[in-house]
């Protein structure tokens, strides 16, 4: 989350009108992450989510996510509901961009990370595979292969690109990628951002998974091989097994991993390496001046990368 549309009380005040939420009474802007403008907003009914949408996110896609969080709610899956208008709109307009409100989450991320939460982890991820295919609505995923090369090909071309250096070895791991990637996995809808500011806890117990701006039809393994590289390499970037080892026994609670997709998910790990390495690249290099929130390091998810280079992670829970 972050904030590139900033707003006065006024302007909000005048917005929520449109909804039976209340009367605004305070907000506060969330500077966390990098995609879209999040605001709490405090009224006289509830706590609630306002996401302006930026950058990446394309109009056209809302209906999918807004759709995809109503039917996990309707599951009972622990995730922000759309609050739609009193006219029945989920998806207006805010600072002439798209926006929507959704209900208010308790919780907060977790600071240190222990194989407990990893667990859990797994297990909600393996859930949300789960409770999603039944969902009838598709979405591309517009951020594979294609789309690394796009980034890749506009970051290398840019005079000022502080990163040049290492522009020659992901180019190379792309070339190994494209030969390497599996073709025939279970598909179904991923989140594909299952980070640590994505997921919440409540004295230590899941309460509840946000942002679902690039959930889309993919490998369910490629979701996996995400959401490992978030959560099971430590603070300075070095892989913990142990987290690794509570992460798949807690997913494999709902859905066991088939051999092929253990046989590729060295692979899937390092194209989800690459594919935060290269946006976090461009959001270094083509950081918006606007924003109040810094991009992220991509040297960390070079760490990761050189580290499924050189091992299998498979390896780990034979």
């Amino acid at each position: 989350m972050a904030v590139y549309s900033p707003i006065n009380k006024d302007e909000l005040t005048s917005y929520i009108e449109q909804y039976d939420i209340g009367t605004l009474l305070n907000f506060e802007d969330i500077l966390e992450g990098v995609e879209n403008t999040n605001y709490k907003i405090i009224t006289t009914k509830n706590c609630y989510i306002l996401t302006i949408f930026e950058k990446r996110v394309k109009t056209k896609d809302l209906p999918f996510f807004i759709n995809l969080k109503k039917h996990l709610s309707l599951k009972k899956f622990k995730c922000p509901q759309p609050i739609s208008n009193k006219k029945g709109k989920y998806i207006n307009i805010l600072k002439n961009k798209s926006c929507v409100i959704i209900s208010y989450l308790q919780g907060s991320k977790i600071l240190k990370v222990k194989k407990q939460h990893c667990f859990q982890i797994g297990n909600i991820l393996a859930l949300f595979h789960k409770e999603t295919q039944d969902f009838i609505n598709t979405r591309n995923n517009t951020m594979s292969y294609s789309k690394w090369e796009n980034i890749f090909t506009k970051c290398n071309e840019f005079t000022n690109n502080q990163y040049i250096d290492i522009m020659p070895a992901i180019e190379k791991e792309l070339i190994y990628l494209k030969n390497a990637w599996p073709k025939d996995l279970k598909k179904g809808i991923i989140h594909a951002d299952v980070f640590q500011d994505n997921v919440f806890f409540l004295n230590d117990k899941f309460s509840g998974l946000i942002d679902f701006y690039f959930s889309c039809n993919d490998f369910l393994s490629y979701d996996i091989a995400l959401t490992i590289n978030a959560w099971c390499f430590d603070n300075e970037f070095k892989f913990n097994s142990d987290r690794f080892i509570a992460f798949i026994k807690g997913y494999e609670g709902y859905r066991r991993l088939t051999k092929d997709e253990k046989n590729y998910l060295s692979i899937l790990c390092r194209g989800a390496a690459i594919r935060i390495l290269l946006t976090r690249i461009h959001d270094k290099i083509f950081h918006h001046e606007g924003a109040f929130v810094q991009p992220k390091n991509p040297n960390e998810y070079l760490t990761i990368l050189k580290f499924h280079q050189e091992k299998n992670i498979v390896d780990y829970i034979k």
